[in-house]
C-alpha cells in the first residue's frame, strides 16, 4: 500500500526541502498535497480522505496549526515540525507521531517515520478476512478421515482416530496404529503433513509424525531436545528436532 502523506507548512523552501527528505528515504511515498494555512487546512480535511501520515508546521501564516484540530476531525498521525520546542505537550495531545526541531535533521525525520511505521495498524480488509475463513473452512474439510492400505493383497482403509504416528524409511511412509499394526502407505511424510489435523498430529523431526494421544513419556534431551516414548513403541528413538521444540511444546500446551 502507497503511504499517502500531507505537508503543512507555509515556508516554501522549508516545505520543498521536506518533501526532498521525506521522497529521499521513502521513494514510494505520496505526497498528496502542500497546505499553508489554518483555514485551508481545515478545507482540505473536510472535503477530503484523511491520509496515512501528516507533517505540520505549528506556526502557520494565520495561526498555530492546534487550531485545525477545534475546527475540523482530523484521525491522522501527525509529526509536527517547528522552529520552536514550546508546543511540546500541546503536540502530544493530538495525535502526535513525533516533534521535529528546524532546520528537520534526516536522522531524525528517518525516526520518526520508523515510529509511525511500527505504530501504523493497517485497515482489516474484510474481504480478505472472508477468503481466509473460506479457506480454513476448505482446509477443515480436506483433514483426511482415513488412509488406503494394501493388506495380504486386498484393499483396506485405517480411519485417522486409529493411527499413533506415521514415519518413513528407506524413502517410504508407513502407518502405526495404537494396535500395534503397521502399513505401507501410497505418501510421502510431508504430503501426509499437509492432510491432518494439526490439533491431534505433530511431526516432531523430518522422519516422523506422532497423535498426541500416543505420547505417554516426555524427557529432556541433550542439546535442548526432547526424548519421547510412544504407545505403541518404535524401536528406534524418537527425538523431537531441536528446531522444532518451541513449537512443540507450544502444541502440547493448547
Amino acid at each position: 500500500m502507497t503511504i499517502r502523506a500531507l505537508l503543512i507548512e507555509d515556508e516554501p523552501p522549508a516545505a520543498q526541502r521536506l518533501k526532498k527528505l521525506i521522497l529521499g528515504l521513502r521513494p514510494n511515498w505520496l505526497i498528496v498535497h502542500t497546505i499553508d494555512s489554518v483555514e485551508d487546512a481545515v478545507e482540505w480535511f473536510d472535503k477530503n480522505e484523511a491520509p496515512h501520515l501528516v507533517f505540520m508546521d505549528i506556526q502557520l501564516a494565520d495561526g498555530l496549526s492546534f487550531e485545525i484540530f477545534k475546527k475540523t476531525k482530523v484521525d491522522c498521525p501527525i509529526v509536527f515540525t517547528t522552529a520552536f520546542n514550546d508546543h511540546t505537550l500541546e503536540a502530544f495531545k493530538v495525535n502526535s507521531v513525533d516533534y521535529l526541531l528546524k532546520p528537520i535533521d534526516e536522522r531524525q525525520l528517518e525516526a520518526a517515520l520508523m515510529k509511525f511505521e511500527r505504530t501504523r495498524i493497517a485497515p482489516i480488509d474484510m474481504h480478505l478476512v472472508a477468503q481466509l475463513l473460506n479457506l480454513r473452512g476448505k482446509n477443515i474439510e480436506k483433514e483426511r478421515k482415513r488412509f488406503l492400505v494394501k493388506t495380504a493383497g486386498r484393499l483396506s482403509f485405517i480411519p485417522v482416530e486409529e493411527i499413533a504416528f506415521f514415519f518413513s524409511e528407506e524413502g517410504n511412509a508407513f502407518i502405526a496404529t495404537r494396535s500395534g499394526e503397521r502399513f505401507l502407505v501410497d505418501h510421502t511424510i510431508e504430503e501426509i503433513e499437509k492432510e491432518i489435523s494439526t490439533e491431534q498430529f505433530f511431526r516432531i523431526n523430518r522422519k516422523m509424525i506422532v497423535h498426541i494421544d500416543s505420547i505417554v513419556r516426555i524427557e529432556n534431551h541433550f542439546n535442548n531436545r526432547f526424548l519421547i516414548e510412544t504407545n505403541p513403541s518404535f524401536e528406534e528413538e524418537i527425538i523431537v528436532s531441536r528446531l522444532r521444540v518451541a513449537e512443540f511444546k507450544e502444541w502440547l500446551d493448547q
